[in-house]
C-alpha cells in the first residue's frame, strides 16, 4: 500500500517540464478527471520538421537539376548541315569568280555631248532656268547586255541643288552606244546668299559651271546568266555653259565632258 508521499513523486522517465497538470479541487488529493481540464505547460520539447515523405525523395537524392542529355547523332546532323552550307557558298563564289574572269564585265561610259540653259536668272535668293542636256551612253562589254531599270538625274551648282528629273528605262546590247536626254526645270529655287553671289559673278564673266549627277539601277546579262540589280552612280562635274551678255541663253562650251561612273 502506497503512501501519499509516493504518489506525489514524479514518475521516472518523464521529464518534469513536459508533464501535464490538472486543476484539482478535490479535497481528497486525488485528481478529479471528470471535472477538471488538462493544462499544457509551455515547457514542451521544441518542434522539429517531419521526416521527408516519398514525394520529396527526388530533391533529397538530386539536389541540383540533371544535365541535358547529349545526343551525338543530333550534333553530327547539325555539323553536316553547317558543312554543306559552307560548301554551297564556296561553290557559288567560285562560279561567280569564274564567270567574272570569262566575261570581264565593264562599267558603262557616260559623256555630256550637249547642254543648253534658258532662260537663266539668279536674283533675290532664287534661281530660275530650264536645262536640256544630251548624253551619250556606251556599253563597252563584248559579251554582256546592260539593262537600265530606273534612272534619276539631278543638276547642281557646286553642292546647291537646283532641279531633278527621272529618265525612261532602256537597255543596251553588246558594244552599243545610245543617246539620252535629261531635261530639268527650276522655278524660284532657293539658294544661299554665298552661292547666289558666285553665280552672279560667273554669269557676269559669261561662263557658269554646273554639275550633273545620276543614280541608275542596272543589271548585266550574258545569255542565261544575269546579275542582280546594282546601284550605279554617275558624276558629270564641271559642265561649262557659256552665256552671252545680250540674252539669257547658255550653251555647252569646251566640247564634250566625260563622266565618272561608280558601281
Amino acid at each position: 500500500m502506497t503512501s501519499n508521499e509516493d504518489r506525489d513523486k514524479p514518475v521516472m522517465g518523464y521529464p518534469p517540464q513536459g508533464q501535464t497538470s490538472y486543476n484539482n479541487n478535490n479535497s481528497t488529493g486525488h485528481p478529479n478527471y471528470h471535472n477538471s481540464q488538462p493544462t499544457i505547460t509551455n515547457t514542451a520539447f521544441p518542434y522539429s520538421a517531419p521526416p521527408p515523405t516519398a514525394g520529396n525523395n527526388y530533391y533529397i537524392h538530386h539536389p541540383y537539376p540533371s544535365q541535358p542529355y547529349y545526343n551525338p547523332r543530333r550534333a553530327t546532323f547539325f555539323r553536316r548541315i553547317i558543312i554543306a552550307a559552307i560548301a554551297v557558298l564556296v561553290i557559288l563564289g567560285t562560279i561567280t569568280f569564274i564567270m567574272w574572269l570569262v566575261l570581264r564585265p565593264k562599267l558603262p561610259e557616260f559623256r555630256v555631248d550637249s547642254a543648253s540653259v534658258t532662260p537663266f536668272n539668279a536674283s533675290l535668293g532664287q534661281v530660275t532656268g530650264n536645262w536640256d542636256i544630251g548624253l551619250s551612253v556606251k556599253n563597252p562589254n563584248k559579251k554582256m547586255n546592260v539593262y537600265y531599270d530606273r534612272i534619276e538625274a539631278s543638276v547642281f551648282y557646286d553642292d546647291e541643288f537646283l532641279s531633278e528629273t527621272a529618265l525612261a528605262p532602256f537597255w543596251q546590247a553588246k558594244r552599243n552606244a545610245t543617246t539620252i536626254r535629261a531635261r530639268f526645270s527650276a522655278v524660284g529655287v532657293y539658294v544661299n546668299e554665298r552661292s547666289l553671289k558666285r553665280i552672279a559673278d560667273d554669269r557676269s564673266k559669261g561662263l557658269v559651271d554646273f554639275n550633273l549627277r545620276m543614280l541608275a539601277w542596272v543589271r548585266f546579262k550574258a545569255g542565261a546568266w544575269r546579275t542582280r540589280r546594282h546601284l550605279m552612280r554617275v558624276y558629270c562635274e564641271g559642265v561649262k555653259v557659256g552665256f552671252s551678255s545680250s540674252s539669257g541663253l547658255g550653251t555647252l562650251t569646251g566640247g564634250a565632258n566625260a563622266c565618272k561612273v561608280d558601281l
